[in-house]
């Protein structure tokens, strides 16, 4: 098959027959050829018996061998969509899941709730990573004064370009979860947080597209998954004004454990475990005072 004759439909169907014998999610194809050609998915498949520019169909070739080898197709291409925005990702920061759109939609919830009558609300995403949480939840409801904090100087800076690109009007501080928070004197009405929540033994079944390509600092936290929890338990007190929101993203099956961490930390707090779109526990939640 010459690059010069290949049509549409023939580099998608070598795509997906080659990303199925490396076990890849052979849609994988039609999200790349979808890319190189700045298609929609209805432009796509109306052009499906047009013939590829040479040029497009090397880098997709290149591109598909990529994501065979393991790269996602998200660092491939340099985004991700979440909460129907795009954002700039690559290596230094985590790709946004599905998982954490329902713990932004759990929070503007809460908020509504919560904080009826109250015009202005401050609220800190702790450990931004690409700065979707932030962003979102800014844009969503400008009645909030959003922070974003992150460990990592080339993460925040992905961020705060992700901010400038949606127009979205964030504080960015590099620091070690809320550490720079306590040191400032600030406090908060709401604290979000999807932090690092993978126990480290979980590497050696994890596949390859994730524990070779996303940083681990976003993604590993102690033998149980847990470390990172135990310290907000420690600090989240100094933080939070009397009566607050608390939101955290999970792993399955840590919802109970975290519920509990937080009882104790703020004995009269309404806690509660929600779970995910796939009836898993994946997000906690605690309303203070």
């Amino acid at each position: 098959m010459s690059n010069a004759t290949v049509k549409v439909y023939e580099a998608l169907n070598w795509a997906s027959s080659f990303l199925k014998k490396y076990e890849r999610d052979d849609n994988a194809g039609e999200l790349l050829l979808r890319h190189f050609l700045k298609m929609n998915r209805s432009s796509f498949l109306a052009s499906l018996r047009e013939e590829l520019p040479a040029g497009v169909y090397e880098q997709f070739k290149q591109a598909v061998q990529q994501h065979a080898d393991g790269k996602p197709i998200q660092y491939i291409m340099g985004y991700e969509e979440f909460y129907g925005r795009t954002f700039q990702v690559n290596e230094d920061v985590l790709i946004p899941r599905p998982e954490t759109e329902e713990l932004v939609y759990g929070i503007l919830q809460r908020i509504e709730h919560k904080f009826a009558g109250k015009k202005q609300l401050a609220l800190v995403d702790v450990g931004t990573g690409s700065g979707a949480i932030a962003i979102t939840l800014k844009l969503e409801s400008n009645r909030l004064d959003v922070t974003a904090t992150d460990i990592y100087g080339p993460t925040l800076s992905l961020a705060q370009k992700n901010a400038e690109a949606l127009q979205a009007d964030i504080h960015f501080i590099e620091g070690d979860l809320l550490l720079p928070i306590i040191d400032s004197g600030d406090k908060y009405d709401i604290v979000i947080s999807n932090p690092p929540y993978i126990p480290a033994e979980d590497v050696e079944w994890m596949s390859e597209v994730v524990t070779d390509h996303e940083p681990h600092r976003a993604l590993f936290a102690g033998a149980d998954g847990l470390d990172l929890y135990r310290r907000f338990m420690v600090e989240l007190p100094q933080v939070v004004q009397e009566q607050a929101l608390l939101g955290f993203e999970v792993g399955a099956g840590q919802g109970e454990a975290v519920a509990s961490m937080l009882k104790q930390a703020f004995p009269h707090a309404k806690v509660e475990v929600v779970n995910d779109i796939n009836g898993k526990d994946r997000m906690v939640f605690a309303e203070i005072g």
